[in-house]
């Protein structure tokens, strides 16, 4: 699955790739309701580049050996971190933030379920790899799960869901990051925090003519008690802990097989919802949530069962 053979840890939980991968979702469910309730209050690709150099000085002391063991493999691979950097950090994340401005939080859930079958496209179309037919019926399941979810288990709300310009960035930053989930097996055998640095300040970099477009616009990083949290948030569980746990589950179980963990986002979204907005839990969110784990119980067995020796 992997371009290199996969090193086992040191740590229990870096060798639990559906744990990992859990914990993704939670991670980033969380960055989409913080990237909603800041919408307007701090400018999206400002708000992309800066997150990205905070975690790039924060992971910096821990990762610099491996930089400087790593940087011959990084200079002869530097086309392809850059495109993996464009892709999963610089693209994505501030056309996110950008799209979370003018989304409503029930069509974003929507389209951010789409995000397994956009990595089942690009791995076939790259590798040829096809989905068995456990991992394709635990993606469907858990699709299905999440559509229960949005619509409130009414099939009318969710015919009348209508897609606007927020959600249409949003469908594309997930192509582009599906792209990043697919190519990621073939990154160069760096380090885990060497190649995540280089990675988030080539990042930091793509973005910085952007923020300052956005600057020169009149749109400046307000200094406030919300900046400071968000960006403390931001920088920290959705960027470092987050990415470092989702290459590892990549790295272990393959793009398509971490792909449906991706469904737990909606699912974690309107957890969060619930217990932040004081929502009230009801028996569509209980059948959502049975059929989003009842799908990645499908597809995480199908790729357990494909990766096994015969």
């Amino acid at each position: 699955m992997s371009a290199t053979p996969v090193r086992p840890s040191r740590f229990a939980l870096y060798d639990a790739p559906y744990v990992l991968l859990t914990l993704v979702a939670l991670l980033w469910a969380i960055n989409l309701v913080v990237g909603r309730y800041i919408a307007g209050h701090i400018p999206p690709i400002t708000l992309a580049m800066v997150r990205w150099i905070g975690a790039t000085l924060i992971l910096l002391p821990f990762a610099w050996k491996q930089i400087v063991r790593d940087l011959p493999i990084i200079r002869r691979n530097l086309p392809l971190l850059v495109l993996l950097s464009a892709t999963g950090i610089a693209s994505y994340n501030a056309m996110s933030y950008y799209g979370l401005q003018y989304t409503q939080a029930v069509n974003g859930l929507l389209v951010q379920s789409t995000a397994p079958l956009l990595v089942a496209v690009w791995t076939f179309v790259l590798f040829r790899e096809k989905l068995s037919l456990g991992q394709a019926a635990g993606v469907i399941t858990s699709l299905v799960g999440v559509m229960v979810i949005i619509s409130h288990g009414d099939l009318d709300t969710f015919l009348h869901l209508k897609p606007n310009i927020g959600d249409v960035v949003i469908i594309v930053a997930l192509v582009i990051y599906a792209l990043y989930a697919a190519i990621l097996r073939k990154r160069p055998p760096l380090g885990p925090l060497s190649f995540l640095a280089t990675i988030m300040a080539l990042g930091s970099l793509l973005l910085s003519p952007f923020a300052l477009w956005e600057y020169l616009n009149g749109k400046v990083l307000p200094l406030d008690h919300v900046t400071f949290f968000t960006l403390a948030y931001v920088m920290t569980g959705p960027s470092l802990v987050a990415y470092l746990f989702f290459n590892r589950g990549v790295e272990l179980v393959g793009a398509n097989a971490a792909a449906p963990f991706l469904h737990l986002l909606p699912v974690f979204g309107t957890a969060l919802a619930i217990v932040f907005l004081g929502e009230t839990m009801a028996w569509y969110h209980l059948a959502g949530y049975a059929l989003v784990i009842f799908g990645i119980a499908l597809a995480t067995l199908s790729a357990r069962r494909r990766m096994a020796p015969h």
